[in-house]
């Protein structure tokens, strides 16, 4: 539901009643990871999508239903038969959804669609199995641990779920949490104390995780960086392009760039904010810049650090980086030539890839074509699942 977060908190804020229909789980070659979602307003109005095409008739009817009588439902999609009109997925995957009304008030759900729309971290945890007075029940976490729970009278809980909910939100990662029957312990709804009633079965989360984009930074300003700067930005993320050099850091050059430094590219590095998801380009393919730089670079615990230039650039590189310190197992972190082979000599075919091979490393693929290969389509990256007893 937080990929469409922008659009439904535009219909929050105009006082739209929806439904929302999320992936919760997936099974085999499905076509959309956990939380692709589809929203279907009162007047028929629909956003986003579950399944690419396969089941979205189906998911529609189901959010229509909701928005009429109220009630959350869950729906499992599998395989369509040889019924070329039978309601299933094509790719012979599996999925899960889970349809929630929601109406323009709700305090949870607004909160957490304005956060997730202005890029801030927060998850929205839902209860997709349990107890049938759960269902469709949210929980609004925060990174600093705090929340807000529609768990009502359920403190306990409530507790328990944040703070599994929190794990996931930490790494920045959608998935189903198990809450065993041990843990899904709460008290009287009535009374929060009073012996308390059990879950026989125990409780399953689905928690959405929104975080701030991750970084992508491009050092150099040169012709190729215009083209990596657009493909970062098709990628979801936050591009900076940094050069000692003012007369090509411009606006006029990388108008698509969030942000443009003039800095000595080493220097920047040392003390601007990365983490664990941002990507480092380094395309000055030029010793002064990129020793320094990339001294720095292979120290951070960063997700990728990629350097452009030929072969034999790349071995006077690596030459120079041993004699500055720079350990194997660290240097091993460098791809270098950056990209795959494409073939490509266009500013656009290289940037296109090297944004395949930031893709490739980002989800563990082989980066070989499809074609005879054994290797899965897709991969469960994001599915977690934590607690389980």
């Amino acid at each position: 539901m937080l990929d469409i977060a922008e659009e439904l908190d535009r219909w929050m804020r105009d006082g739209r009643d929806f439904a929302v229909a999320t992936v919760v789980t997936v099974g085999g070659s499905a076509p959309r990871p956990p939380g692709a979602a589809l929203a279907v307003d009162t007047d028929g109005t629909v956003i986003g999508s579950v399944s690419g095409g396969c089941v979205e008739g189906a998911v529609y009817d189901l959010c229509v239903r909701a928005l009429q009588d109220g009630e959350p439902v869950r729906e499992r999609f599998g395989p369509s038969d040889e019924d070329a009109f039978a309601v299933g997925l094509t790719c012979g995957g599996v999925i899960d959804v889970l349809v929630t009304p929601v109406h323009a008030g709700d305090p949870l759900f607004s909160a957490g669609l304005a956060a997730a729309a202005r890029g801030e971290a927060v998850a929205l945890a839902r209860v997709v199995r349990g107890p049938a007075e759960l269902l469709g029940r949210v929980l609004l976490v925060r990174p600093d641990g705090s929340y807000e729970s529609g768990l009502d009278g359920r403190p306990e809980l409530a507790r328990t779920a944040a703070a599994r909910a929190r794990a996931l939100l930490d790494v920045g990662r959608t998935g189903v949490v198990e809450i065993s029957a041990s843990e899904a312990r709460w008290g009287s709804p009535r009374t929060e104390s009073g012996g308390g009633s059990h879950c026989p079965g125990g409780l399953t989360l689905f928690v959405e995780s929104s975080v701030p984009a991750p970084r992508m930074i491009v050092f150099g300003a040169v012709d190729f960086a215009a083209a990596l700067v657009r493909a970062g930005k098709f990628l979801g993320y936050r591009v900076t392009v940094c050069d000692a050099r003012p007369v090509f850091a411009t606006r006029s050059r990388f108008p698509d760039a969030d942000e443009i430094v003039v800095e000595w590219p080493h220097r920047y590095l040392r003390h601007t904010a990365t983490d664990e998801r941002t990507v480092l380009c380094v395309l000055t393919h030029d010793a002064k810049f990129d020793i320094p730089l990339l001294g720095e670079a292979l120290r951070l615990p960063v997700a990728f650090v990629g350097a452009m230039g030929s072969r034999r650039t790349h071995e006077d590189r690596n030459r120079r980086l041993r004699e500055v310190g720079i350990s194997e197992r660290e240097l091993a972190r460098l791809r270098s030539p950056i990209g795959l082979d494409l073939g490509g000599r266009t500013p656009e075919e290289t940037a296109l890839s090297i944004a395949a091979e930031i893709v490739a490393v980002r989800n563990g693929g082989s980066g070989v074509p499809l074609t005879g290969s054994a290797a899965p389509i897709h991969r469960d990256r994001d599915k977690i699942v934590l607690g389980v007893s």
